[in-house]
């Protein structure tokens, strides 16, 4: 079902505190983690800050969008599957008739297209979508 741990009742907060302390540093990301800024024209993602700035404005979006621009700018001018956008950013697998990738690159275009139409992301049918580079 998921769980790695158990505490039983009573328990000290402490106890449970350092627990919780463990997961979370073994989620982190590593220290050696890529932390380079990614760019595409004008585009700047920082994905360790989880910002994402046009000319050094920064863009209003959501979680999924910030994870979803990050990925297409990783692979600028070449092809990302729905299925590996799905295992990436929604961190679950493609299922039938499922469109919510689609609805998210929906919003994130007409986010981009607010700030510059020259940041194009294009569906390529059959296949995914490519961030143009």
């Amino acid at each position: 079902m998921g769980a790695d741990d158990y505490l039983p009742k009573p328990f000290n907060p402490r106890e449970l505190v350092a627990r919780l302390k463990a997961v979370l540093r073994r989620q982190a990301p590593p220290a050696d983690a890529d932390d380079a800024p990614l760019s595409c024209h004008s585009l700047v993602v920082r994905p360790n800050a989880r910002r994402a700035e046009y000319r050094g404005t920064p863009l209003a979006l959501t979680s999924t969008e910030f994870s979803l621009l990050e990925v297409l700018v990783r692979n600028a001018g070449s092809v990302v599957t729905k299925e590996d956008l799905y295992e990436k950013v929604l961190g679950r697998p493609l299922a039938p008739y499922d469109r919510s990738i689609d609805m998210h690159i929906s919003h994130l275009r007409r986010k981009l297209a607010a700030v510059d139409d020259r940041l194009v992301i294009h569906t390529v049918r059959g296949a995914g979508y490519q961030m143009e580079n």
